[in-house]
């Protein structure tokens, strides 16, 4: 099936493009990858009357890291992340997840910051950004601000974003130094999106957990952290058994519907597996007593 007949502005500035959507903002969808907005137009589940292709607006195509946070660009691909190597713990983050991100070719065009619009239940992004306390900065008519990751997700494809708003950029915390990090994930195929994924970050201080952070994709209709589980484990010492409870914690914070090929109970169990082993490998590189 071929898109419906839409009208199309490359705008070249940001005020330009919040300009376009402040005037037909509910009528119009943003195009950046691409990779998730072509597949809607080509079934017709949009139909935008207009799109806006952000992609000649200059300077959202860099990763900044600063001080206290890293910054991800509106424009930059899951390619440049699956290559980071700037000197922080995120980029080993980054590393990990991106290769479970879809296909190379849709690696090469899609965003980071464009799976979070997007909002899939299943996005390895959208897990990590609400695992480590992202910001969301958009600019709309009334400015700028920031929507935190767990005020961003408010349900499958539904955002804080308001439709005259453009998102800019993301704002992730930096880890403390001697983080390590862990992804692992579960799908029937290369391609497919995860039936559950968990991604883990830890930092051990005198043997024990000092800081962690756990998070989940596909586990509810938003990307969780499993808080109830971070403080389980924060503050002890990683032995086996205090990361099996706190991986069967984390699980039982999730709350997964059932799937044709996954059921909520299989997928729980999946979910419990995953942490764990993300828990024990992230320790294993840590280092212990």
């Amino acid at each position: 099936m071929k898109p419906a007949q839409f009208d199309y502005v490359a705008p070249a500035s940001v005020p330009e493009a919040v300009a376009v959507l402040a005037e037909r903002g509910a009528e119009s969808r943003v195009l950046a990858g691409g990779q998730s907005l072509l597949i809607e137009l080509r079934y017709r589940t949009a139909r935008p009357a207009l799109v806006v292709d952000v992609n000649r607006i200059p300077g959202l195509s860099e990763v900044t890291v600063e001080d206290g946070s890293v910054h991800v660009g509106a424009l930059v691909r899951h390619a440049q992340l699956e290559r980071a190597r700037f000197d922080d713990p995120l980029a080993e983050l980054f590393r990990q997840v991106a290769p479970y991100v879809a296909h190379p070719p849709i690696r090469a065009r899609g965003t980071f910051a464009g799976s979070l619009a997007w909002a899939h239940p299943a996005s390895e992004w959208c897990a990590l950004a609400i695992a480590m306390g992202a910001g969301i900065e958009v600019e709309g008519p009334a400015g700028r601000r920031t929507v935190p990751a767990d005020s961003w997700f408010r349900g499958p494809f539904t955002t804080a974003c308001l439709p005259e708003e453009l998102v800019t950029g993301v704002r992730l915390p930096r880890p403390p130094a001697g983080a390590t990090a862990a992804f692992a994930e579960l799908r029937r195929t290369h391609g497919s999106f995860a039936l559950a994924a968990a991604l883990i970050m830890l930092r051990l201080a005198g043997g024990r957990v000092d800081w962690v952070r756990i998070g989940l994709a596909n586990a509810a209709d938003v990307p969780l952290r499993a808080v109830d589980a971070e403080r389980l484990v924060a503050g002890e010492l990683p032995e086996p058994e205090l990361l099996a409870e706190t991986a069967s914690r984390a699980a039982a914070e999730a709350d997964p519907p059932d799937e044709p090929h996954a059921p909520a109970a299989y997928r729980r169990h999946a979910l419990a597996t995953l942490v764990r082993r993300c828990l024990t490998r992230a320790v294993q590189q840590a280092g212990t007593p």
